[in-house]
């Protein structure tokens, strides 16, 4: 299992949501660590805290991009590869809306 930290690996100041519009975009983090570190490893803990703050388009492009990459559709999928870790509970609650609502919209085109 390899743990992910975001301000000690990838910036301190995340960007927006594509590499093309920002700096340190979610779209660089998920496709440059996220998705090398699941596939050597498996599993990946992905630290959010540390950072000065996070815009919705980054967290979403990471967390929803990566179900849409991963092609995972349940939740299961999700947790038997992949745990985040927080202090700040909103963050969480946030990155984990937007793997849900992917999810589902995965599970629609599916049917």
């Amino acid at each position: 299992m390899t743990t992910l930290s975001i301000a000690r690996q990838f910036s301190m100041y995340p960007g927006g949501r594509f590499k093309r519009i920002s700096e340190y975009s979610g779209e660089e983090f998920r496709d440059k660590l996220l998705i090398p570190a699941l596939n050597e490893d498996g599993k990946v803990i992905v630290d959010l805290d540390g950072v000065v703050g996070y815009g919705s388009s980054f967290l979403e492009e990471v967390f929803g991009g990566l179900v849409r990459a991963m092609r995972w559709i349940s939740r299961t999928d999700v947790d038997t590869r992949l745990q985040l870790k927080s202090t700040q509970s909103s963050w969480l609650q946030e990155a984990n809306q937007y793997i849900d609502d992917e999810l589902r919209r995965q599970r629609s085109l599916a049917n």
